[in-house]
């Protein structure tokens, strides 16, 4: 919809390239961040929280997300906050 192509740089399996983008489209903030699309209410804000640092695939994603579906995507990883709005992080890609 908006453009989302799945980066499988980051994944660490010795696997072809079809079973990575798999691999990486079931990472646990893209499916929480699924979950409070379809249980919260229109522009509530979505907040999550993991004890590992987000990868950069999720990090594009969740910026798209947070534009197509306006909304503003809070996630602690290990080092800090990240705040999405608008496909903009608060980090400036520095993470």
């Amino acid at each position: 919809m908006v453009g989302y192509v799945p980066n499988t740089a980051d994944a660490r399996v010795d696997i072809d390239e079809s079973k990575k983008e798999v691999s990486v489209s079931h990472h646990s903030e893209k499916l929480a961040i699924a979950f409070g699309l379809m249980k919260l209410q229109p522009g509530a804000t979505i907040r999550l929280s993991k004890n590992l640092r987000v990868c950069t695939d999720c990090h594009s994603a969740t910026k798209l997300i947070s534009k197509a579906y306006n909304r503003e995507i809070v996630v602690r990883d290990r080092n800090r906050f990240h705040h999405f709005k608008d496909s903009y992080c608060s980090c400036n890609g520095y993470w």
